[in-house]
């Protein structure tokens, strides 16, 4: 758990959940890009799962948390899931599509949830409606957020891999003294 790599990869997911706690347009942050950075970049799909989870943790004991929590966490573990995808290839364009589809995928239960378990909206088909209707505006922000921060987590390690060769998955192990 002391590797470089492991290192790095804890500190820009655990960076980047605290920026949650700076002023940002409403779903305009990293948490998502976070979570399918983790599911593609840990080698242990256990440690992939539990960073970005205790990072968002971390920055809602701050925030708060919200009748929806649970769901909202689903959501993002999903997102892990579709990182492990990204584990043996990540041309752009399969990153593009697995962030798309994280955006979906959270647009889609978070907001199933909120008309679920909240009292906004009637429980029913027009109120479904409602309530995805209604977000619409926010999917914008959490779908630019995503590729944007996706972009930055997934190019700043491919940077860093290639300036320092010691970060990469498959460099040798460094012995210990």
């Amino acid at each position: 758990m002391t590797n470089p790599r492991y290192m790095l990869l804890a500190g820009m997911i655990l960076a980047g959940a605290a920026s949650r706690l700076i002023p940002h347009p409403p779903n305009f942050t990293p948490v998502a890009a976070l979570a399918l950075f983790g599911g593609a970049s840990f080698a242990s799909k256990r440690v992939a799962l539990l960073v970005p989870l205790a990072g968002l943790f971390l920055s809602d004991l701050v925030l708060g948390f919200y009748p929806i929590t649970p769901v909202v966490y689903a959501s993002f573990a999903l997102i892990v899931c579709l990182g492990f995808r990204l584990r043996r290839r990540q041309g752009v364009g399969r990153l593009a599509g697995a962030t798309l589809a994280g955006a979906a995928l959270f647009f889609a239960l978070t907001n199933l949830g909120v008309w679920a378990f909240d009292t906004l909206y009637p429980k029913t088909l027009a109120g479904l409606a409602e309530c995805f209707v209604a977000a619409i505006p926010f999917f914008w922000n959490t779908l630019v957020s995503d590729l944007l921060y996706s972009a930055l987590l997934f190019g700043g390690l491919a940077l860093a891999e290639k300036r320092w060769p010691v970060l990469t998955e498959t460099a040798p192990a460094i012995a210990a003294p």
